[in-house]
């Protein structure tokens, strides 16, 4: 698989986005993070980081690995490992930067970014979104994003299954 030179400049490691965000920092721009597995790219996802990125200049995305996805999702999980899911992420265009972690969750992440915006998407209250508590003490706000319904990675691969 060939690398596109734009693609692959926006799959960062941490020491790297925090140069990146003292550049954005300093330009006075705004940040939004999001996160999560995104192992089989989907309609529901495309909205969810459309919409993420509407609210900041810059959107970055924190990608579980794929040993943090396994825990959180199961066996069998991943589909697509880290490196795929971070490059069909980046090739996005409404995604700046992805950065994979290894916790399970994003709480250390969030904490480095400090993000404007922390955008959630789901059927979540904001009480329990990790690192929400830490974003509004610091300024910034948090955005739960609706669910695009007939989308979910599970029903993708319960399809699958059933072929």
């Amino acid at each position: 698989m060939r690398d596109s030179q734009v693609i692959n400049p926006k799959i960062i490691d941490r020491q790297e986005l925090k140069k990146q965000l003292n550049r954005w920092r300093f330009m006075n721009m705004t940040v939004a993070f999001t996160n999560g597995c995104f192992d089989i790219l989907h309609p529901g996802h495309i909205a969810s980081l459309e919409q993420a990125s509407r609210e900041a200049d810059f959107l970055i995305v924190g990608l579980n690995s794929d040993d943090s996805a396994r825990r959180l999702k199961g066996e069998g999980r991943p589909v697509n490992d880290q490196s795929s899911r971070a490059i069909m992420l980046a090739s996005l265009v409404m995604v700046d930067i992805v950065v994979i972690f290894e916790e399970d969750t994003p709480r250390e992440l969030i904490l480095e970014v400090n993000p404007d915006v922390l955008v959630k998407g789901g059927d979540y209250r904001v009480e329990d979104i990790v690192g929400a508590r830490e974003v509004i003490e610091n300024g910034g706000k948090v955005v739960i994003n609706p669910i695009v319904h007939g989308f979910s990675t599970s029903d993708i691969l319960a399809k699958i299954h059933k072929l």
